[in-house]
């Protein structure tokens, strides 16, 4: 019973040190990446070794029967400095309509619309929990590291399922906790290694204290399913990434 209330605890929301509602909770994140947009890719790139890039296009390519329909309409949302839109951006068309990058970090999505020029890709600033979009907008929304940033999961889902169009499909691709002696290792280096060379790197602590506590405080994925089937989505799945160290989920709107 204490692990049933502590998981959905945790389901609510990131909840960054200081923050005391959803308020402060999503200035805090929004603060945190605006203060290390500047070296927010080479981190990404050093810490994972370069294995990021291989998630994102591999996400992608899951996708590819969405992505190969030139009319086909695409947000990918909390989209940081624009890689994960760039990845699906390269598997559609030439002649396919520009899709959409969303953030709510200023300087995150500075970087990105730099990124974007000439390569068919929008950035709108926007909070993922109130998107500037009609209903039914999108054929497929994804979303790389950065739902596990919004300060109400479930708030989020059901953003996502207002914009899609009945049959459109969504990807969140996030960390997650790998069991056993290869999950027990990368712990280690999670909450201990790789904060210390984050913060060397960026010259920020608070970020990379915060990135293992928001794995933690993440919804495992059976309990992310349940959140995703509440929220009116069908056709549910999570298949994990290099040994569980990060997953895809994916759904559609039925």
């Amino acid at each position: 019973m204490t692990q049933d209330l502590e998981q959905a605890h945790a389901a609510r929301g990131a909840q960054p040190d200081g923050a005391v509602d959803e308020r402060t909770a999503a200035v805090a994140v929004r603060d945190m990446f605006d203060e290390i947009a500047g070296r927010y890719d080479l981190l990404n790139h050093v810490l994972s070794a370069n294995v990021d890039r291989l998630w994102w296009r591999r996400t992608a390519r899951t996708f590819r029967h969405v992505l190969e329909q030139p009319d086909a309409r695409v947000l990918d949302l909390c989209c940081g400095t624009g890689d994960m839109t760039l990845a699906l951006r390269r598997q559609s068309p030439p002649a396919s309509q520009a899709y959409f990058g969303a953030d709510f970090s200023h300087q995150m999505l500075r970087r990105g619309e730099q990124k974007f020029r000439g390569k068919g890709a929008i950035a709108i600033e926007a909070d993922a929990l109130q998107l500037p979009f009609a209903d039914r907008s999108f054929d497929l929304v994804t979303s790389a590291f950065g739902f596990r940033n919004l300060a109400n999961y479930n708030a989020g889902l059901h953003e996502i399922h207002r914009v899609l169009a009945p049959g459109g499909e969504f990807g969140i691709l996030d960390f997650s906790e790998p069991g056993g002696l290869f999950g027990k290792l990368y712990s280690f280096y999670f909450r201990n290694v790789l904060p210390a060379i984050g913060s060397a790197i960026s010259g920020s602590r608070s970020p990379y204290q915060y990135l293992p506590a928001s794995v933690h405080r993440f919804p495992s994925p059976q309990a992310m399913m349940e959140e995703m089937r509440t929220a009116g989505f069908c056709d549910l799945s999570w298949t994990p990434y290099t040994f569980g160290i990060a997953g895809l989920y994916r759904g559609r709107k039925s």
